[in-house]
């Protein structure tokens, strides 16, 4: 009896497990049929998307496909080629604003440099691209993909290894960037601690992991996970840093590990040439000087592309027709398209009037017209034009400079007393045109100018144009700026350029503008005034006569 109830329990027992069995291998097949069907259909609606393409915009289209098709980078690209493509390339650090070509050259440079028979890039070398401004710093490591990170068993996500118990490195960008070039647009807004972190993978050439899971003992553990946690994964790559901040803004210990490579700003010839090359592009017709139109408003490449991208499609849509400068117009207001103001040297030379040079707050050099009225009077000296105070923004945060302007006004009276002028008896008025921010110093040669040419009633030639700062002695001091600058004279029209003695390069010799370089006031007005055949003295000799009487 009891044999028979023994039996009895275990055929129930036995069938009870064969149920559950049979029943979990109904939802394993059902779990799988399931997938697969999933799987199937979201391949086809995939296939579908893939299929489903829209035009290439413009924007794609004008994209450098050669070094060539970068405009006005001539140098940059000269000295990007000298950094990579030799047989021993350099980690490389870009400034230039927006929308000028750092991305596109630095990938074209590597294609190039791989052809090259001695460069230690191969055939395969990747450009890894990564914006810094999208990388997001996690403090617990969990997803880094910049410097990689650590998959470990407690992670959702961790898969069989994780079951295992087994910590799984993921490497980042600098590890598949390993043998080729490491692209970071906008690098000064890495964190710091990924900035430090970048640093050190510089130094070694190694990229290195680190989990509390990991065990040297451990035998469950794959070989080559104790290879990458014992010696690192190998991140041997070239940096390119792309930034639109300027080198102040970059921590010093990655500028000194780099070579500094600077893009200029577009000037309206080159900007003119991307609305060409952008309309013969688009295969529409337009009106004869419509690219010069274009460029008073477009200030880089991505802003000229964008104008004339709405110009083809207004076109278009109203039968083709031939793009306007009415068009223009309306794409400019209805775009909140502000134009560009490039200022012109005068026509005719000028009493008092001057051609100073500076540099704008967005990097680019800029005119400066410098306006003085010297008169009979009590010794008052005004100076009107400028922003007395200016609000300067920077990673620290924000504050406000005063300007120093009316400080080197001061000091150009005092010299100018060196020349018969007295300041207890004149009144004088220095004016900037336009209210723009003027720091100063550099603007101190082409206001002493200005004021001798008043003073003197001598008109100053009104196709030069100069900077520097004036000491009390009359030397010209060097400045800041003066490539910016240049460039600047040189699109406004000027023919001669005055720059401090110190500031003179061998490149400046024989470009145009004619740069001439000065270093004691005394030199500046012989160029200027007595360039002929008259002599300072002679100069001296009207300034006496002129006090006398």
């Amino acid at each position: 009896m009891n044999g028979s109830i023994l039996t009895v329990a275990q055929l129930a027992f036995f069938g009870m497990g064969a149920y559950y069995f049979y029943k979990n291998t109904g939802k394993k097949a059902r779990r799988e049929q399931v997938s697969m069907e999933e799987t199937l259909s979201q391949m086809e609606k995939l296939q579908s998307m893939r299929e489903r393409r829209l035009t290439e915009p413009l924007a794609e289209q004008t994209r450098p496909r050669a070094l060539t098709d970068i405009i006005g980078q001539e140098n940059a690209i000269r000295a990007l080629r000298a950094a990579l493509c030799g047989p021993n390339p350099q980690h490389v650090l870009i400034y230039g604003p927006p929308g000028v070509g750092k991305t596109a050259a630095a990938r074209l440079i590597l294609e190039e440099a791989k052809k090259q028979e001695q460069s230690p890039f191969e055939h395969g070398a990747k450009f890894v691209e990564i914006d810094a401004t999208t990388l997001q710093f996690d403090e617990r490591n969990i997803a880094d993909p910049l410097m990689g990170s650590v998959h470990d068993p407690i992670y959702q996500g961790a898969g069989a290894y994780g079951q295992a118990g087994i910590p799984r490195p993921r490497p980042g960008a600098i590890c598949e960037a390993h043998g080729g070039i490491l692209f970071i647009d906008e690098i000064g807004e890495l964190h710091p601690i990924q900035m430090n972190k970048l640093l050190k993978v510089l130094e070694d050439r190694v990229a290195r992991f680190q989990s509390s899971y990991y065990s040297r003992q451990n035998k469950e553990i794959p070989l080559y996970i104790h290879e990458i946690f014992q010696k690192g994964m190998p991140a041997d790559f070239r940096l390119v840093g792309a930034t639109t901040r300027s080198p102040a803004d970059i921590p010093e210990a990655l500028r000194s590990r780099c070579t500094e490579i600077f893009f200029e700003r577009l000037d309206r010839h080159s900007v003119e040439e991307i609305a060409r090359n952008s309309l013969h592009r688009s295969g529409m017709a337009y009106e004869e000087g419509l690219c010069g139109k274009i460029a008073c408003y477009g200030q880089g490449g991505r802003d000229t592309v964008n104008i004339v991208q709405s110009l083809t499609a207004l076109a278009w849509l109203e039968g083709g027709r031939t793009i306007t400068a009415a068009d223009l117009e309306w794409v400019a207001e209805t775009g909140r398209y502000q134009p560009v103001y490039r200022q012109k040297i005068g026509e005719m030379p000028q009493i008092g009037v001057v051609n100073g040079l500076g540099v704008q707050n967005n990097g680019g050099g800029m005119l400066l017209c410098v306006e003085a009225v010297v008169q009979k009077g009590s010794g008052r000296l005004t100076v009107t034009g400028i922003l007395e105070e200016e609000e300067i923004k920077s990673r620290q945060g924000s504050g406000r400079r005063k300007s120093n302007a009316r400080s080197a006004a001061e000091n150009v009276l005092t010299l100018m007393e060196n020349f018969g002028f007295s300041k207890g008896e004149y009144d004088v008025h220095i004016n900037f045109p336009g209210g723009i921010p003027v720091d100063g110093p550099s603007a101190g040669t082409a206001m002493f100018l200005a004021v001798y040419s008043a003073f003197t009633q001598r008109a100053v030639p009104h196709d030069i144009a100069l900077t520097g700062e004036i000491g009390l002695r009359g030397q010209i001091l060097p400045v800041g700026g003066v490539e910016e600058k240049l460039e600047a004279a040189g699109e406004a029209g000027a023919t001669r350029v005055f720059i401090p003695k110190e500031n003179r390069k061998a490149v400046y010799e024989g470009r145009k503008p004619e740069v001439v370089a000065v270093g004691e006031i005394t030199e500046l007005l012989e160029q200027v005034f007595l360039r002929e055949s008259q002599t300072l003295s002679e100069g001296r000799e009207f300034l006496a006569e002129k006090e006398i009487g």
